[in-house]
């Protein structure tokens, strides 16, 4: 019911974000390294450029409905995709790379962005982005931080750009360094941002050398980051609780009365349903014929987001403010990536 009545007067907006998101997803399809979601962004900056205010006037309110709620949709579907018995089982032995990549990216980018006076949230962003899981770590991150449209495609930019460089280099350092296809795999599945690269990197591995089979590994091993968006989006949630009541109690914050406070409009109640979605595929062992779906749907819902959000996207404005983040998602990814081999020589696996 819910739904029912969010979905009241918003059609037009939705209907608009669907019909960006099926010709995204196609093309998301045929170049993988690149993703759906952002050609679904790209179309909907370029669309934002032509379409007049007058006639993008009756769609704002499906568009601000699909960049939020559907948004937190997908999230919630995604906990569909995660066994979390299987990831305790093969994804054990990557936890000392992935909670020290997932840290230092996280400090990085709160250096840089005191250092560089780089916003808050874009910061966060990035770093969560970077850290965890690309483009579905920001999905769930935003809106816990309360970012905006223009900051969220700020931050899939940079993330998409790294994805890309990655994919296309990684393979070839990795053999460049002598990595084993053990190795390989812990790499691409830790210093790699978005799942869809992790997997063209891994592809692209046991192209080069047949019998690797380092694609399963590499895939597990991102999955087990994702994972991380759990303890990563209670603690911004929990944060940002202290701070409205701390507004609250002062007589501060977006509206609200002196010494009032609201914690169902703070805490994300998504998140519980991304942890309860989790656990009933863990539980009941859901088969990949039934999770499947689901996890494509979750995806879709994902391109369908971000068209929302590239359609409420000043392309010009990102491009103007967009060098120094970018130079933070430089820095994190390569700080990722040496702290992932670092690890490896640590634990002697390479």
């Amino acid at each position: 019911m819910e739904l029912v009545k969010d979905l009241k007067g918003t059609w037009k907006g939705v209907l608009f974000c669907l019909a960006i998101a099926l010709p995204a997803w196609l093309l998301g399809k045929q170049f993988e390294v690149i993703g759906g979601p952002v050609f679904a962004i790209l179309i909907g900056m370029v669309l934002a450029l032509v379409v007049p205010a007058r006639a993008g006037e009756p769609l704002q309110k499906g568009v601000k409905f699909t960049s939020k709620k559907v948004l937190q949709y997908a999230v919630i579907l995604l906990g569909f995709g995660l066994n979390l018995a299987q990831i305790a089982q093969v994804g054990a032995t990557s936890l000392p790379i992935i909670v020290s990549t997932i840290a230092t990216s996280l400090i990085v980018s709160f250096v840089l962005c005191r250092a560089l006076n780089i916003p808050g949230k874009i910061s966060t962003l990035v770093g969560v982005g970077s850290s965890i899981c690309g483009g579905s770590a920001i999905a769930a991150t935003a809106p816990v931080i309360d970012a905006d449209d223009e900051e969220i495609a700020q931050a899939i930019s940079v993330i998409f750009l790294f994805n890309v460089i990655a994919a296309l280099v990684f393979p070839t350092l990795g053999g460049m360094l002598g990595l084993t296809n053990e190795g390989f795999g812990l790499f691409a599945g830790t210093a790699v941002n978005d799942t869809s690269s992790v997997t063209a990197a891994a592809a692209a591995w046991d192209g080069m050398h047949p019998g690797a089979n380092t694609l399963d590994a590499a895939t597990i091993v991102k999955l087990t980051r994702t994972l991380a968006i759990i303890p990563i989006t209670l603690a911004l949630a929990f944060w940002q609780v202290r701070r409205a009541k701390r507004a609250a109690a002062a007589g501060e914050g977006d509206g609200q009365a002196a010494g009032t406070f609201d914690l169902k409009k703070i805490f994300p109640f998504f998140i519980v349903f991304f942890v309860l979605a989790s656990v009933i595929t863990t539980v009941f062992a859901l088969p990949a014929t039934v999770t499947a779906p689901i996890k494509e749907l979750s995806k879709f819902f994902i391109i369908m987001a971000m068209a929302a959000i590239g359609f409420n996207t000043n392309i010009v404005k990102l491009v103007r403010t967009g060098g120094k983040p970018i130079l933070m998602g430089l820095v994190c990814w390569i700080a990722i990536a040496c702290v992932s081999l670092g690890m490896q020589h640590v634990l002697g696996i390479w």
